[in-house]
């Protein structure tokens, strides 16, 4: 069976315009980069609904009429129990379509850009099968590439290993945004952690790791959060912390976002805090310059955003850093017949031939190794490598659980015309609550267009009345990585947490009330449209965590360290405990959730454990 029946059905294509015909085609690259799972979980339910519309009228999606389809959408849809199947499955269909129909024509011209800076860069393919240096860093992103640049500096020959490949400004400029999606996220950005309910968590893989893809919106570490680092977990580091922050936000140079250039969205976002008397404020974020081209989820195509691979690994190259790409790791080398324990010894990495075929790969031998995976993948690398003993690796996971809301207003929003993730509404930060106006297209986050067929195509083709705001709560660590192979990723929302989630639904209901929205689309399938706050309130009294539409991003503290040896598997230096010589600089060494966009917080851990280790 193909799609199309399906898409043509839950898009209602009539044949009156030529987009939604081309929307099956984006989908199948779409599910060509999910995983195996995913995509055969995604087929079986298109299957059922095809085997249902062929138990209904005695033939297939492919073959009715429209009116024939949208009659057994509304069948479908007249089952309660069957809504959040369905909105499943329009997820990677409003991806296909959203990008389609909303970006096709409307994204601002992009104008000339900046040659990105300098990298050494060598494709796996092209390594040699034996090499040396004095470090090797696993992962490009925030801590990766902060920690390479500072051995680099120290004049110590470094080899950072990146398991994606390298983009540049220019390709993000002239690629469509559903092809750059595609392919600067793992799993093409379905990466889920299951649990009740699901959460989707996208994370980056490219050079520059998922700073390439984030918002560039930029948080210093709140100063109670490096206060219980350092004072409940004996994460000493933290109180040094500012310094490295400050160094952090000038490599990046990270500002207050300029006025001009939010956007309406941002605009509206303003506009209903202020008429509530909340504070709110344009973000802190790395992009002077910024166009509003609003595709940072997918790739500045303007190199305004200052991601990693533009600001820290150049300077990594240019104190002799070399890049390896499309390398992943297979397992850390260790030299185990020293006395006082085992030892860093390299790495053994995986690779494919210019022919996509795999080969025997290649070491390299090093006697200090830095793990800057990711707090996803870090602990599954180090369980192949025989290093996943202590009993808390791949515990103590916090994601930042999100969710999003939209207001519909009576003149266009346009909200893709700006900046993506523009202002933050401070109000509820106490209650561990940020609020950001942020303008994902459909699929890219966690809100879903309400209704099915004919509903859900109205709601495409008025989209631009929309304003979305979305929430993340700074949350308890309630989840834990498995897998040796492959990153399993587990985690149940908190009861705190999901009340937090409620909380936040209602405040975002409120902004957008506030600033003139005629009705809030709530992202909740049996109530998906309100008019007022009370109804809003009516609908939330009855509304359980599981029936939100709930993402999750910023995945922390799978390899925390701190001062026990029980509860920490690196020591406070962010040394992994039970071997000499590995450092983990990435998001998995902070003790617990920051409470904020990570990215900041990362490059400074990862600038502290990085001299720490150096010494004096």
């Amino acid at each position: 069976m193909t799609l199309s029946g399906l898409v043509a059905a839950l898009i209602a294509d009539d044949a009156t315009a030529d987009w939604p015909g081309r929307v099956p085609g984006r989908l199948h690259r779409v599910l060509a980069t999910m995983p195996l799972a995913a995509r055969a979980g995604i087929r079986a339910a298109a299957h059922a609904v095809d085997a249902y519309a062929l138990l209904r009228t005695g033939r297939t999606l492919d073959s009715l009429t429209p009116r024939e389809r949208q009659l057994v959408l509304d069948g479908l849809g007249a089952r309660p129990a069957l809504l959040p199947l369905l909105d499943v499955l329009k997820v990677p269909v409003l991806l296909a379509a959203g990008t389609e129909h909303m970006l096709r024509n409307t994204a601002p011209p992009v104008g000339p850009h900046r040659p990105d800076p300098p990298l050494d860069l060598t494709p796996a393919h092209a390594w040699p099968t034996r090499s040396t240096a004095d470090a090797v860093v696993i992962g490009s992103g925030a801590g990766g590439a902060t920690a390479a640049r500072t051995l680099a500096r120290a004049g110590l020959d470094v080899v950072v290993l990146e398991e994606g490949q390298h983009h540049s400004t220019a390709s993000f400029a002239r690629r469509p945004p559903l092809e750059r999606f595609t392919e600067l996220y793992r799993d093409g950005g379905a990466s889920v952690a299951l649990g009740s309910p699901p959460l989707l968590l996208p994370v980056g893989r490219a050079v520059g790791g998922t700073t390439v893809v984030n918002s560039g919106t930029c948080y210093r570490t709140p100063r109670r959060v490096l206060t219980r680092w350092s004072r409940d977990f004996g994460f000493t580091l933290a109180d040094g912390l500012d310094a490295h922050l400050h160094e952090a936000e000038r490599t990046l140079r990270v500002a207050a976002q300029s006025v001009d250039v939010l956007g309406n969205n941002g605009r509206i976002a303003l506009a209903g805090a202020r008429a509530l008397g909340w504070d709110a404020a344009p973000l802190r974020r790395n992009a002077p310059g910024c166009r509003g081209s609003c595709q940072c989820v997918v790739g500045c195509p303007t190199g305004a955003k200052q991601s990693v691979q533009l600001s820290v690994l150049p300077d990594a190259c240019a104190a002799g850093a070399r890049i390896v790409t499309g390398a992943r790791v297979d397992r850390i080398l260790l030299d185990t017949d020293r006395p006082g324990g085992p030892r860093a010894a390299g790495v053994r990495v995986r690779r494919k031939g210019q022919g996509g075929e795999e080969d025997e790969g290649f070491e390299i031998l090093a006697p200090l190794i830095v793990v800057a995976a990711g707090a996803l993948e870090s602990p599954p690398l180090l369980r192949r490598s025989g290093l996943g003993r202590h009993p808390r690796l791949g515990a103590n996971l916090s994601v930042h659980p999100a969710t999003s809301v939209a207001g519909r207003f009576s003149e266009p929003v346009t909200a893709w015309q700006g900046v993506l993730q523009s202002v933050a509404v401070e109000q509820h930060r106490t209650d561990g609550i940020l609020i950001e106006a942020t303008a994902t297209p459909p699929g890219m986050g966690s809100f879903v267009l309400p209704g099915l067929g004919a509903e859900l195509r109205r709601e495409l083709e008025h989209a631009d009345r929309l304003a979305t705001l979305g929430a993340m709560i700074a949350d308890r660590p309630s989840g834990r990585v498995l897998g040796r192979h492959r990153a399993l990723p587990r985690y149940d929302v908190h009861p705190r947490d999901a009340g937090r989630l409620i909380r936040a639904v209602r405040a975002m209901g409120e902004i957008l009330f506030a600033a003139g929205a005629e009705e809030v689309l709530t992202g909740i399938s049996r109530a998906p449209r309100v008019r007022s706050l009370a109804a809003l309130d009516e609908v939330l009294a009855a509304t359980d965590v599981r029936q939100l539409h709930l993402s999750a991003y910023h995945p922390t503290g799978t390899v925390a360290a701190g001062a026990d040896p029980r509860t920490s598997p690196a020591d406070p230096l962010g040394r992994l405990r039970g071997v000499h010589g590995v450092l983990v600089t990435d998001a998995s060494a902070l003790p617990s959730c920051p409470q904020v966009n990570p990215q900041l917080s990362i490059m400074a851990t990862a600038l502290a454990i990085t001299r720490a280790h150096l010494g004096p």
